[in-house]
């Protein structure tokens, strides 16, 4: 296991990323202040990070299709962190979601199951990936228009950039490790304020 990957397995899952898979995509990169994460480093890791999320069973995805899940996921990136901030997404950012979102549509069907109808979206057209990518749009719209807009937060700690639905008004972290570091650091510096 190497640096970054033991700095995300300490740090956890954000709250939220299991609801939506959006926001776990835009937290596989993120700052901390012992350095850059990069959760999508290569085409291994990718298919493996989107058949953990059940997105399919992607193999190793290709390099051109890892730079266009890369976009997506910088492109969902700014357009959270402007509604995060209450401003107006680039364009351009924009512009390569709704890409993303209209790359293959689902086919809406209805299905019957022994707990009754209820509205599925179907196979989609266009590659693998096209799809994934689509999927994944859509839940970053889901976000953005739902219940858990409001709540969606950039993490307080310094030097942390993940992103996180805040389970209660107080939060503040998007892990226990982040509030700690934030508490140890306010308690040296009142420890130092005192020794002088």
């Amino acid at each position: 296991m190497d640096a970054a990957e033991r700095s995300t397995s300490a740090q956890g899952p954000a709250p939220g990323e299991a609801e939506h898979h959006s926001l776990a995509l835009v937290n596989t990169e993120f700052e901390l202040p012992t350095g850059p994460y990069e959760g999508l480093p290569d085409g291994a890791a990718a298919g493996r990070w989107l058949r953990e999320r059940g997105l399919g069973p992607v193999g190793q995805v290709a390099q051109a299709e890892l730079r266009r899940l890369r976009l997506l996921r910088e492109s969902m990136r700014t357009i959270f962190s402007a509604h995060i901030a209450g401003e107006h997404p680039e364009k351009q950012a924009l512009e390569c979601f709704n890409v993303a979102l209209a790359a293959a549509p689902g086919v809406r069907e209805l299905t019957w199951s022994a707990t009754g109808p209820r509205v599925a979206v179907g196979e989609r057209p266009g590659t693998r990936l096209e799809a994934v990518l689509t999927q994944l749009a859509e839940d970053g719209a889901e976000l953005l228009t739902g219940a858990s807009a409001a709540k969606l937060s950039a993490c307080g700690a310094q030097g942390c950039t993940r992103l996180f639905i805040r389970s209660h008004a107080a939060r503040r972290w998007c892990s226990d490790r982040c509030g700690n570091r934030v508490r140890a650091a306010r308690h040296y510096a009142e420890r130092e304020r005192g020794a002088k």
